[in-house]
């Protein structure tokens, strides 16, 4: 481990700022409060941008979605007690999708914690709340242990399966001398492919005659070593929906669901699986609950979590980051007979599984389509409405990483806007659409103004239906009387013009896409609103 000398701070909250530039942050996302005003005392002359949500929810969601675009940490700064209770839903949703994010929060003195003497924002045990929801919560009780916190925060972050982190400092620890603090930086790593499972994996895979490929979010950044392993062998690529933008448009790309009967057919015939990246979640493989998905007999899994491989029984488990198990078993595998029936069954799949979608939703997936062809190489950041559902079923995206949402695993409304400025933060050159709905628009809504205030060039696109429609259709379906389900829209338009943001209402789903090139054009954030009947 090598160290670097943190530029000398008089406090642990001016040194902290040191230590995070050290370990590469660039942006962090957080209100401040009285429990955190030491903290930024040494941000406004570091090279970190803050950047001020509307709500600490918005401020992990938007962590969130930076992490999710750049592969780095996202990092929020929230008081202690009800900002980081605010903070809880986007750390349940990074953690429930493997999205790296520190939270870093104040906590009341030390001699006042867990007496229960009513002081501000206090909390009966507040580090012991956030070890429910992070995958460690810890509290620096003297400077020297900070830079240790971070250190073991960032290499869980580049060695294991991420997730949601959290450092809590009580303030009169922040004010305390943090002269000469070192940030810890090491080079942590996921274990090596073991070479026993890989050789027997190879064995497996050179009697295969019919293989397939299932890919997960864990395998998005490896879309080199797949595309090569998928068309060394001929097997057709089966991407959750995290894990869209893979293989885009290629002949063994299968762009859709293992919910979706065409695609649990496909799995059923191989006589091979190769699951890369994928925790095998209901909301991905049974997302219609009727427990019709199998495990596949001839199982082999890749995963970097060794958690994650005793959940399910295997034939052959390889615990490594997906990338370097995928070029590992190029390796060994040499040259082996393509199966040839490869691209025919990926593209008999792809239409068995379009047909599947009822007429309506294979007109929203066809919007989603509208999006990606007008603005190529886009991020799309959804949220939880009709047409990222359909689109979680069955759509290609043409960027990997490019498509996410929070309509799987946690499933929290609300999501998409801020993970979107988060995302456009992250990777300024690239265009953002954010996909959201009436309903969920509204649970983070006031982020339009942290969009503006950090210039976050999101094209919001609102699928106006006039209330929670899934959730109305799932209650008419099992013949409950909706109740609950038709919260009136208040006029986006004028809303995003109230926050000196452009708007445009649009008469005719044809419309899209030559609205989203011009706002693309404006380079600013803009909404759109599609009235759907």
């Amino acid at each position: 481990m090598t160290i670097a000398r943190a530029t000398t701070g008089t406090t642990v909250g001016e040194a902290l700022i040191s230590l995070l530039e050290a370990h590469g942050v660039d942006t962090v996302f957080g209100i401040p409060g009285v429990h955190t005003v030491e903290l930024y005392r040494g941000l406004a002359r570091s090279k970190i941008r803050h950047v001020t949500p509307r709500h600490e929810q918005g401020a992990g969601f938007m962590a969130d979605g930076y992490a999710r675009a750049s592969g780095r940490p996202g990092v929020a700064f929230v008081i202690t007690g009800p900002g980081l209770t605010n903070a809880i839903t986007a750390m349940g949703q990074a953690r429930a999708d493997s999205v790296p994010m520190l939270v870093i929060s104040g906590v009341n003195a030390t001699p006042t914690l867990g007496k229960g003497l009513g002081y501000l924002h206090e909390l009966p045990d507040q580090r012991g709340m956030m070890e429910k929801v992070a995958l460690f919560s810890t509290r620096v009780t003297e400077a020297g242990e900070l830079p240790g916190a971070l250190a073991r925060a960032f290499a869980l972050f580049s060695s294991s399966r991420p997730g949601p982190v959290h450092i809590e400092i009580p303030t009169d620890v922040m004010v305390k001398t943090g002269q000469g603090l070192a940030a810890m930086l090491g080079n942590a790593a996921p274990p090596e492919p073991d070479a026993t499972a890989i050789a027997s994996a190879a064995g497996l895979i050179a009697a295969a005659r019919r293989p397939v490929i299932l890919a997960g979010g864990g395998a998005k950044r490896a879309e080199h070593p797949l595309r090569r392993l998928a068309e060394r062998l001929g097997a057709p690529v089966i991407q959750t929906a995290n894990a869209r933008g893979l293989l885009h448009g290629h002949p063994l790309c299968v762009p859709t669901s293992p919910s979706l009967k065409a695609v649990r057919v496909l799995m059923a015939e191989a006589d091979l699986v190769i699951a890369a990246g994928t925790e095998f979640g209901p909301t991905d493989y049974d997302g219609y609950s009727d427990g019709g998905f199998v495990l596949p007999d001839n199982l082999i899994r890749i995963d970097i979590g060794a958690d994650q491989l005793a959940r399910r029984p295997v034939t052959v488990a390889i615990q490594a980051d997906c990338g370097e198990a995928l070029e590992a078993l190029l390796l060994e595998t040499g040259q082996v007979a393509a199966s040839e029936s490869g691209p025919a069954r990926a593209a008999a799949t792809r239409e068995a599984a379009f047909a599947e979608l009822a007429p309506v939703m294979q007109a929203q997936v066809r919007a989603v389509e509208m999006i990606r062809d007008a603005l190529p190489g886009s991020i799309i950041v959804g949220d939880s409405t009709q047409p990222i559902y359909a689109a979680n079923l069955y759509y290609d995206h043409d960027r990997p990483g490019g498509w996410f949402n929070a309509a799987t695993g946690f499933g929290a409304l609300g999501y998409g806007p801020p993970a979107a400025i988060g995302a456009a933060l992250a990777m300024p050159d690239a265009p953002v659409v954010c996909l959201t709905g009436d309903g969920g628009f509204q649970f983070t809504l006031s982020e339009l103004g942290a969009a503006l205030d950090a210039q976050a060039a999101v094209i919001f696109v609102v699928w106006n239906n006039r209330g929670y429609r899934e959730i109305e259709t799932s209650m008419l379906d099992v013949g409950v009387e909706p109740v609950g389900v038709s919260p009136a829209p208040p006029d986006f338009c004028k809303l995003a013009e109230a926050y000196g943001i452009g708007a445009q209402r649009l008469g005719d789903i044809g419309e899209l896409p030559r609205a989203l090139q011009d706002a693309r054009a404006t380079g600013l954030p803009r909404v759109i609103e599609i009235t759907v009947d």
